[in-house]
């Protein structure tokens, strides 16, 4: 594949559109294991629906090339990666509120930073860490150690999920350099469900229409939510691009109230300012970076 052409203005909008989704998913998840249906089949159902979407999309297209790859062991490891995050993200709403939850998975772009400076050697310049700090000081407000109770599992769930999506994001980053979006979708899907599928006879059990509405939902959320997420990742930086995240704490909150009648305390309304502030920030910057370089200036500029 040519190199990609960096574009950080619709990697944002990308983000913030997958951060939509990825919220509502997450609620349609935490909703659907309180009717009953087992976590283990909701993860089965969350990564198998992808693989005939995409296969028969591109089959009716004609299409079915772009599925090629000659970095399979890459896609082994990203399914890996995948399925533990996959795992840690959805299990920490079951063991924590949404609110909650959320504010613990905006450790994310923290992670983010080390690691796409370690492992991808991006510079990250002074806006994006001042954006990064704002955040985590928004999330200080609304975390109000000591003073609120988190259960450990609970918490070191969502922490663990947070450093797994860092982690994931510098993997698709860098099978985006000779793989199309939805081919590291497609695999890591088909590697994931054919996983789950060992263990779908332990969990699976009778469900009503209304359930299988919601596991069928989960699916095509769960494949829309990695196509926004991959094409984000293909058009922007890691350390830019996942501060965007810092909006699914509004959907939270929303669902959290509209479906368990759950608000988060006072300080919430103190922190959320600051911490969708962050992302305007580095939207902002992103922005006037764009603007500013050109072909020959670009590698030199943050």
């Amino acid at each position: 594949m040519p190199p990609v052409q960096q574009r950080p203005a619709l990697a944002l909008i990308l983000r913030l559109a997958a951060a939509f989704v990825l919220a509502t998913l997450i609620m349609l998840v935490k909703y659907t294991a309180g009717t009953g249906v087992a976590f283990g089949e909701i993860l089965f159902w969350r990564a198998s629906l992808t693989v005939p979407i995409l296969g028969l999309w591109l089959a009716a297209q004609g299409q079915l090339g772009r599925l090629r790859t000659q970095r399979m062991p890459a896609h082994v490891r990203r399914a890996v990666m995948g399925m533990i995050g996959m795992v840690m993200t959805f299990g920490a709403p079951l063991l924590l509120p949404l609110a909650e939850s959320t504010t613990l998975s905006f450790t994310t772009p923290i992670f983010a930073v080390i690691l796409s400076a370690l492992l991808l050697h991006e510079r990250v310049g002074p806006w994006r860490w001042a954006a990064v700090v704002a955040g985590f000081l928004g999330i200080l407000i609304i975390a109000r150690p000591g003073q609120t109770h988190m259960p450990p599992l609970g918490t070191a769930v969502g922490l663990g999920a947070a450093f797994m999506v860092a982690l994931i994001s510098i993997q698709i980053r860098d099978l985006s350099r000779t793989d199309e979006p939805i081919a590291i979708v497609f695999w890591f899907s088909a590697i994931s469900s054919a996983v789950y599928l060992l263990g779908l006879p332990f969990f699976l059990t009778a469900h009503s229409p209304f359930q299988w509405f919601l596991l069928i939902a989960i699916g095509v959320l769960g494949c829309v939510a990695q196509l926004l997420l991959t094409a984000s990742l293909r058009f922007g930086q890691v350390a830019s691009v996942i501060v965007m995240d810092y909006s699914s704490l509004v959907w939270a909150t929303l669902y959290g109230w509209l479906v368990w009648n759950q608000l988060p305390p006072a300080a919430t309304w103190l922190g959320a300012p600051l911490i969708i502030g962050a992302g305007a920030l580095i939207a902002w910057r992103e922005h006037r970076l764009a603007r500013a370089q050109s072909p020959l200036s670009a590698a030199n500029t943050e």
